[in-house]
């Protein structure tokens, strides 16, 4: 029974090894169905292991192992993919494209975040930085508009310059030495959780909106709320 965790952390390790699989395949739909299993799977083994009072230093090792895979490795090559599509015009690339390869800066800081977030006393309820979900959130978002009808055009994404800049912006923000909440609440009341609860309901009226354009402009719409959080504690 004491296992039960760990094997919700192995589930989210492989729906990230099949997310991989189905981008560099072409099965564009289901990158993001696995990603968002995934996903589901991270936020239920922390969740599971707590209801059932177990914990184990496996655990804690599987869960960064495999959330650099998931969270680290994915949206590296989610970018890559979105970089050599504009390079070469194509969807349909062979080789390595050397031009989209700085989009393999996203791993390397979300490896580097991993590391450090498992030695930071300082983040058991909120984040120094940008934790690797959110940030793989915001380029699954980008992977949605471009391969998917939605309300954004996927030409606004498609420009080499500004995946560069999402590249070296996100790597930064995955480091950054910024304070950013959580959702680990201590109680569910307003006061003290008034910008958790502001971004839920924003998600909410984002997604009944943009729809599928709504991940990244999420993401963003947290960031913001995270610098007024800040300023407001200043």
């Amino acid at each position: 029974m004491k296992h039960i965790p760990n094997f919700i952390t192995l589930v989210n390790l492989f729906c990230g090894c099949m997310a991989i699989l189905s981008l560099f395949n072409g099965s564009w739909e289901w990158v993001p169905i696995f990603a968002a299993f995934a996903l589901v799977a991270d936020f239920c083994d922390g969740l599971v292991a707590r209801a059932m009072g177990v914990y184990s230093e496996l655990g804690k090792q599987l869960d960064s192992l495999a959330d650099m895979v998931t969270f680290g490795f994915l949206p590296g090559a989610v970018l890559y993919h979105l970089m050599a599509t504009v390079h070469t015009g194509s969807v349909n690339y062979e080789g390595i494209i050397w031009p989209a390869v700085p989009a393999f800066l996203v791993t390397l800081l979300s490896a580097w975040r991993l590391g450090k977030f498992n030695i930071d006393a300082r983040q058991s309820k909120g984040f120094i930085g940008l934790a690797t979900p959110a940030n793989t959130g915001f380029f699954m978002g980008l992977f949605l508009i471009v391969h998917f009808n939605t309300i954004i055009p996927a030409e606004w994404v498609l420009h080499l310059p500004l995946l560069y800049f999402f590249a070296v912006l996100f790597s930064y923000l995955l480091v950054a030495e910024i304070p950013m909440f959580s959702f680990k609440f201590d109680h569910w009341g307003w006061r003290g959780n008034e910008m958790p609860y502001t971004f839920l309901i924003t998600c909410v009226i984002l997604l009944l909106t943009l729809q599928l354009a709504a991940f990244s402009i999420g993401i963003i719409a947290y960031l913001i709320l995270v610098f007024a959080d800040n300023v407001l504690k200043k």
